[in-house]
Order: C-alpha cells, then structure tokens, then sequence
C-alpha cells in the first residue's frame, strides 16, 4: 500500500486551537485564564535553535508570572525542562537592574547612573583608539540575542567604532556546518524543514544529543518511527535518542570524516550511489571517488574502534531507503576538521541522491536559539548583513550605500572569537564590548581565556545578570530579557519567527538596542543609529538583506504574526518563504551544481600518549543551556542537574559518586563519577555549563578548525586518576549587596552525580 503523504498545510489543525494559536493572548472558545486580568502572549522560548512557541502568563500588573505551551506549528503543545522554567528569569531576584561600574579591577563594583557609565565607556574606547589604534577595540556579540541586535552588533563595530575586530559567540556553535553548507551549496541554512523529517524512510543523526539538547526535535524523530523509518545514530555515547535507534555507531571521538569516508566507499563499491543524480546536479564526484577509495571498511574501523560490518549496515540501509536524512549538530562539528567532517555528510547525501525533495535532504541542528539568524545580517567576522562577505568589493559598496558611509570607512575583515582571545593576550586589542556571552565558561582553555581578558585595558559587558565574564568588567550594563522586547530570530531550518514583549523592564534597565545607540551617539554616529527600537532596526535590515541570498526583503513583522514563520529566502511581501531548498535542483552557486569536496581524515589536534590515553568529550545536559547564566539560576533546573559530573566506564573500576580526577596538558579537576556501560571504555564526558573549578572547558584545548575557527570541543587527550575531594560548585556571580537566590542554590552543593538515568547500566543512587 502507497504511503500518503502527510498535509503540511498549517490551517489544518482540529477545532478550536487554530483560534487559540492565532488569537494573540485571548483565549479561544471555551478557554478560559485562570486569574482574573491575566493575558496571554503569544512568543516563542529563549533558548535553543528548535524556538519552541509558547505563550507567557501576564499578570493584571504587567508582569510575568508563568508560561503555558503554544499549539505552534513547530512544537504542537510540547515545551523541554528549559522552556518550561525559562519564564523565572524575568522576574528573578538577581536581574541586574542598575549599571555596575569601577575604573579599575582592584575596586569593587558600585552602582552607577546610565549617564556616567556610558560617558566612562565612550571616553575609554576614545582613549584606547587614540593610543593604540581603531583595531586596539573589539566587539563579542551573541546568537542568543534578536536579529535586529545582531544586526545593529556589526554596525556598531564598524560604523561607530570603525574597527575591523568583531565576532559573536556563535563561532562556537555551528560555524563549521555553515562553512561546509557555503563550500557544497553556495548558502548556509540547512536543506530541509523539520516537518521533513515526518516523511523520510532512514534518518542518520550524527553527533546530536537531541534527547537533552532539543528535547522537543524528538516528536518528529519518534513521528517518522512510527511510519517506519530507520533510525541511525552516530554518538560514541550511548545518549537516549542512540537508545532507542536501530544502529547505533559508537565511534571514537573525532574519526567522523574517515568513518563517513567509508560509508560512501561501501555505497560505491556495492553501486548503490546515484549516477544520474550526480551527474545532472553536481560537481567534483571523480575527485571524491578517489579519496574514499583509501577508506574501506577495514581501515576505517581501526581508525573509528567500531565493527566493519557497522560501516556496511549503514551504507546499505542509507543508500538503499526511498528516502533518507541526515542532521547533524556539535558532536561532528567541535573537531579541527568540523568542516570536513560535514563535507561527507553531505558527501553521503549527494551521492544518494537525496537532496531537496520531501522526506530526503540534510540539516544542522541549531544550538542556540539565534544560531542561524545571529550570524546572517553582519556580527560574524567576515560578514555583512544578507551573508555578504566583507572581503567582496561589490558587496561592501552595496553596504556602505545603505549605511551612508564612504567605502573607506569600512574596516576589512577580522578574526575569529578565539583568536581575539589570543590577540587579547599579546595586547593587540586592549579594549572589548561584550554581548549575551560568557567566554570564561564558554570558551576552551580558560587558562589563556582569562589571561587575554586580564590584559584589557577596559571591557564593558551586556547582560541581565552577572556572569563569570562579567564580573571581570570594568562596566557592566543592566539589559533586557527576550520577553521585554521584541524581535525576530531564525531558528534551526531557517523558519524566521516573532518574539513579542510580555512585559515593561524592570526600572533602570534597558534594551541592548537603547544601550548601543546611546554609545554610537556619543562616538559621534548618531545620526546612523537614530532606532527607537527593533521595528526600525527591522525596516533597514529587511532592505540590507534584499537581493542576496540571506533575503528577508519579503519578511513584515505583521506577516510573521499571521503566519507564524517564514523560511528565508524570501525576497517580496507575496512570496511564501522557502521552506525545502533546492527542489528545481539548482543550488545558490553561479553554475548552479553541487559542489562535492574531498576530505582526508586526520587526527585530533591533541596527540595520545602514554600520560593521556583517553578521550575527553562534552556536551550539554537537558537541565542547562551553553555556560549557565541562567539556568544555573533557577531552582528546577539546578534541582534536576545541581552539578557536572564525569561519566566513565565500569572497567576503569569506579563506583557512581567517586572522586574521580580528569586530567588534560591544560590542568586538572575532581568530578564525581557517573558509571555507565553507555560510553565507551576510552572515553570520558563532563558536561560544560559550570565555571571554574568544575569547568570542562579549562580542560579542553585551544585549537581551531582552519576554516570555519570553531574549537576542538569534542576530542582531547586526558588521564583518571583517583582523588580525595570533588571540586565544588560555586555560587552564580550577583551584584554588590546581594547574594545568590537562596532557593536555586539548595542542591547546588550536593556532591553525587545526577539522579535521572544517563544511560544504559548507570549505577542506582540510594
């Protein structure tokens, strides 16, 4: 019996809940609020790519109080922990609601007025500038924040400070995924909508937690079970979404490329690849042939520690379904070869013939919630807004005409995230504006991190509350959480969606928009920066973006309301959105071909030896979110996960709760042992969400991909040895005359590891 295909159409829906998803905060039909006065806001959560509709419980005062699920196209009533608690943040006892400031870090923090703290700030960056050089100033943005910020981050930088040194922190998400997108395609976004996942015969998830990192991704994973599909999970962990696959491939850490080489040999040498697609659609299919001839399934499985016969199985059930997909997220992009690892992930999917049609395509999994609009329209270093590239003259003209400047005037291209951190430490840039990040949890090698931020001669930080980075600061403005502002952001398959504001900020507090165009003022640019918010922001974005690839031109905030979301490209106010890229087989390169790349695996950048035998690899658990500012903050979530832990091997002879040292050539730290059969026995994993001294990141090292600048996260050598003593938690920074919200810190202090089971075999906790 042919399978039907399943209706996308979103106005069908049962009775009632389209009113109810539409109806903009009042209740549909028979719903009713359970407070008197209280309204319902329509928005979405502000935390990873999947962006999760959810309305927010306001108050008759004005404030938010609680969350409910929003029947959203995306999410259908489904919210993860995170969504859930996200709505405590707002209102929560240790929001920053007062500039702090000092004019040298041997003095504490004090309030100050907004007045002295941005005079302080602009005579500083004057100062620097004057000495050192326009470059001598940086600016660090986020992809957590709206489109609209991340726009108005690059033309702070390069308008008003007219510095070359500008990057975000979504250098550490899925930049490697976007650099294999624009080599293979000509476009960064992934191919596919998720809703294609419900129709696909074989979906291959390679290096995603989806479990705990997109908790809600898993109704379309279980959907597309429950028509039958395959699922194959490529994880040296056995996560809960590798649990419940038909294959799992428990690789070693950083051998994706040489195992996903071997796949695409198996399908050659069996002739299950796809001539006639390859042929009519892409390019460099010879030279790629060639290459993966050195990886038979012999060699690549010494390379991986897996079974041969793994590499086959998942050749012949990928190459041989009607219909496959491949996502991927972190785990094959942390790698000094992230690039070239997605290379043959899209490799596989071309050669099979699966690209651009429903049910068969590729996609990346997007870890933050802005990770794929935050660095679209111009924060990313070689980046102007619609994706142009800074270091192309035809676009720098087209940008410097929207923004009145003479070509001149536009600063060439910068480095990367980590770089700067390493400029920082030669005292090549002696000044930085932080935004929505928090580097010293974030980035690798807190060692050197810390050495390059104690070398600024000034550092202000955006944030709602103080981070570790923070703290470090000489200024430190008090800003907006997503619900007291609105803006857009582009989740995970590019769908562009609308935050609305729930509620006014808290007195002396202000949107990053208010903050960085009352700096640009007092440098002088004012009349370039004349927003009053992000509507307007919005206008000169959509005419920044139209005609280049990254098209929101066709994107109003009224339509996004109406429809929920529209999928970039979308170049005119009557264009749907593009949803599936690719259909017509035309990619976005002038020849209109899939440009195929050959990669040859190498090894991890941190050699083994006799003093570090083992593997160190991280990731996220459900409970947190990226470095834990804020869901180290809120009671649930710190309950649920108080702590890091280290998950290791029964045949290393730990118990569950040991203190068990983690040893790399960047230092050490005692973590309590979390004892499972469902990692390999040369591997270890501490999730990355705390500050020193429980940091996985001051373990991991510094090295970069070539390309895309992303560090090698995922893979580092390291030793176990037993301890007396776990490392303890400490307190989440707050401002001066507070402390740490009482109630969120009970658990914080609790030395085991957490009570959920991570995975098969895990030890019982009494």
């Amino acid at each position: 019996m042919t399978q039907q295909p399943i209706p996308l159409d979103p106005s069908l829906a049962p009775p009632g809940t389209r009113q109810f998803r539409d109806a903009g905060g009042i209740p549909a039909d028979q719903w009713h609020a359970d407070q008197e006065g209280e309204t319902l806001v329509p928005t979405h959560c502000c935390f990873c790519g999947v962006q999760c509709g959810m309305y927010l419980r306001v108050n008759k005062s004005g404030k938010v109080f609680g969350v409910e699920p929003r029947n959203h196209d995306i999410n259908r009533m489904r919210l993860c922990p995170k969504g859930i608690n996200a709505y405590q943040q707002v209102n929560h006892p240790d929001r920053l609601t007062a500039p702090l400031l000092r004019r040298s870090r041997d003095e504490p923090f004090r309030e100050a007025s907004w007045e002295e703290a941005l005079d302080f700030t602009v005579s500083e960056i004057q100062r620097v500038q004057a000495a050192y050089g326009n470059d001598a100033f940086g600016v660090l943005g986020g992809a957590s924040l709206y489109t609209e910020k991340t726009y108005l981050v690059g033309k702070f930088a390069r308008v008003a400070l007219k510095t070359r040194h500008l990057d975000y922190n979504g250098r550490l998400c899925m930049v490697s995924a976007a650099g294999a997108n624009k080599l293979a395609f000509g476009i960064d976004r992934a191919g596919n909508p998720f809703a294609d996942i419900l129709q696909t015969d074989c979906l291959l998830i390679a290096g995603s937690n989806v479990g705990e990192c997109f908790p809600v991704m898993t109704q379309y994973v279980w959907g597309a079970r429950d028509r039958g599909a395959t699922l194959i999970v490529i994880d040296p962990r056995e996560t809960a979404i590798a649990r419940t696959a038909d294959i799992h491939v428990a690789l070693k850490p950083g051998t994706d490329a040489a195992f996903f080489n071997s796949v695409l040999h198996v399908v050659i040498r069996e002739e299950l690849d796809d001539e006639a697609f390859i042929s009519g659609h892409a390019t460099g299919w010879q030279e790629v042939r060639e290459k993966v001839a050195e990886y038979p399934p012999e060699r690549a499985a010494e390379i991986c520690g897996i079974p041969a016969q793994q590499i086959v199985q998942v050749a012949r059930t990928f190459a041989r379904a009607p219909r496959a997909m491949a996502w991927h997220a972190r785990g094959i992009e942390h790698h000094s070869q992230g690039v070239e690892n997605c290379l043959t992930v899209i490799n596989l999917c071309v050669a099979t013939g699966n690209i651009g049609k429903p049910g068969a395509g590729y996609g990346t999994l997007t870890g933050q919630g802005n990770g794929q609009g935050g660095r679209e329209h111009g924060q990313k270093s070689d980046l102007l807004p619609g994706g142009r590239s800074i270091t192309n003259d035809e676009h720098r003209r087209q940008i410097c005409e929207i923004w009145g400047i003479d070509e001149s005037e536009l600063p060439p291209v910068g480095t990367s995230m980590m770089e700067m951190v390493w400029q920082m430490q030669r005292r090549e840039i002696r000044g930085l504006v932080g935004i929505c990040n928090n580097p010293f949890v974030s980035l690798p090698n807190y060692r050197v991190v810390k050495e390059g931020y104690d070398n600024l001669e000034f550092h202000a930080q955006f944030d709602f509350f103080l981070s570790e980075t923070a703290t470090n600061a000489h200024v430190v403005f008090p800003v907006t959480t997503w619900a007291e502002d609105e803006g857009v952001m582009a989740n995970a398959e590019a769908r562009v969606i609308k935050h609305n504001k729930a509620q006014e900020p808290p007195p002396g507090v202000r949107t990053d928009t208010w903050v960085i165009c009352r700096l640009a003022e007092r440098l002088g640019a004012g009349d370039k920066f004349a927003f009053a918010g992000s509507r307007e922001v919005f206008e000169e974005l959509r005419v920044a973006s139209a005609g280049t690839v990254n098209d929101y031109y066709g994107i109003t905030y009224e339509r996004l309301e109406e429809t929920g979301g529209i999928a970039w490209p979308c170049p005119s106010t009557d264009h749907p959105g593009t949803p599936r890229l690719f259909e017509d087989g035309r990619t976005y390169h002038p020849d209109g071909k899939i440009h195929m790349q050959v990669v040859d695996w190498h090894p991890p950048m941190d050699p083994y030896d006799d003093e570090h035998p083992m593997t160190l690899t991280t990731g996220r658990t459900v409970a947190h979110f990226l470095s834990g500012n804020q869901t180290r903050r809120l009671g649930a979530l710190v309950e649920q996960t108080p702590r890091p832990w280290v998950e290791v091997h029964p045949s290393h002879g730990f118990r569950s709760g040991d203190p068990v040292r983690v040893v790399t050539r960047r230092g050490s730290e005692v973590f309590p042992a979390l004892v499972t059969e469902a990692i390999r026995p040369d591997t270890v994993f501490v999730p990355y969400h705390w500050p020193v001294p429980t940091a996985a990141n001051a373990l991991t090292i510094d090295a970069l991909d070539p390309r895309s600048k992303i560090p090698e996260y995922k893979v580092c050598a390291c030793r176990l040895e037993r301890a007396e003593r776990i490392d303890e938690v400490p307190e989440p920074p707050t401002a001066p005359g507070h402390q740490a919200y009482p109630e969120t810190q009970v658990s914080r202090t609790d030395p085991l590891p957490p009570t959920a089971p991570q995975g098969r075999g895990t030890a019982e906790r009494s």
